[in-house]
């Protein structure tokens, strides 16, 4: 049986929000270059760095307008560069209350959050599931479990009463196949496939489609703390020097999805650095 999407409109619980613009999404690797006359608003999470810090700038380039969250005021300002389409605000996303904190005020200045990239994160320690010590669970777990789920449930529950949206999570390569002595990180990202796939199930009645982006070795500080610039370990335990990509070319693809019109659901993206040990890998 065929199904039919829910338009990408309001519902009647929200009539102070005004319609979404249908833009045509942008090209890939460029920039749309200047702002529309009702911009879109993107929630971007862990913004004050790596993928986060990339996603927000071409976005506010693009014309649209971008919350910034997270735990680093200072970053965030750096991030946003006093655009006027952005909007700062610190946030813990493993404190509920300020989660909801961050989309009121999200709200009460762009009106709606169209697209949530649920983006913080962290790698954790490395250490086998015998050597992960209770605290190092809860610390990873916290952040990459816990703060998306709270994140995503509070952008799902706005879309739902305004008519529809996008979620797209940070997933990982990790989230398929892990790197060697990565239990709390691999274990976290697997589960973000599990939410993805639930939003996306739940979210069809409102309008709402969700997304995962797994990414492998974007040149980031993450990435050069995980050794791929002086080599990573291996699972046959030796070390290998590994290819990164830019920064810029994760946030082009993120953009892509963020762009997509609503009838489309892009469900599950991987994107790679050429060569890295990825496919094959163990």
């Amino acid at each position: 049986m065929k199904q039919t999407r829910v338009p990408f409109v309001h519902a009647a619980t929200a009539p102070e929000i005004g319609p979404i613009p249908k833009d045509e999404p942008a090209p890939l690797t460029t920039h749309q270059e200047h702002a529309t006359s009702n911009p879109r608003t993107m929630l971007v999470t862990g913004a004050g760095s790596g993928i986060g810090r990339a996603v927000a700038i071409r976005m506010l380039d693009a014309g649209w307008n971008v919350v910034l969250a997270g735990r680093r005021d200072e970053q965030l300002k750096q991030s946003a560069a006093q655009h006027p389409h952005a909007l700062v605000v610190p946030t813990d996303v493993t404190d509920p209350e300020a989660v909801e904190r961050l989309f009121a005020a999200g709200i009460g200045r762009f009106n709606r959050i169209d697209v949530l990239f649920n983006n913080a994160g962290i790698f954790g320690p490395a250490a086998n599931v015998g050597q992960l010590s209770v605290a190092q669970w809860q610390e990873v777990s916290a952040v990459n479990l816990n703060g998306a789920i709270y994140c995503a449930g509070a952008a799902f529950k706005h879309m739902q009463a305004a008519g529809g949206g996008r979620i797209i999570n940070n997933g990982s390569i990790s989230a398929q196949v892990p790197r060697p002595a990565s239990v709390a990180y691999t274990v976290t990202k697997h589960a973000i496939t599990g939410l993805t796939k639930s939003i996306e199930l739940d979210g069809r009645p409102y309008g709402i489609t969700c997304s995962q982006i797994d990414i492998g070795n974007t040149a980031s500080k993450m990435m050069t703390g995980m050794g791929t610039g002086s080599g990573a370990l291996q699972a046959n335990g030796s070390r290998l020097v590994e290819p990164t990509f830019s920064l810029d070319q994760a946030a082009a693809t993120i953009e892509f999805m963020a762009t997509a019109p609503p009838e489309v659901s892009i469900n599950q993206l991987t994107i790679t650095a050429a060569g890295m040990p990825y496919i094959g890998r163990g």
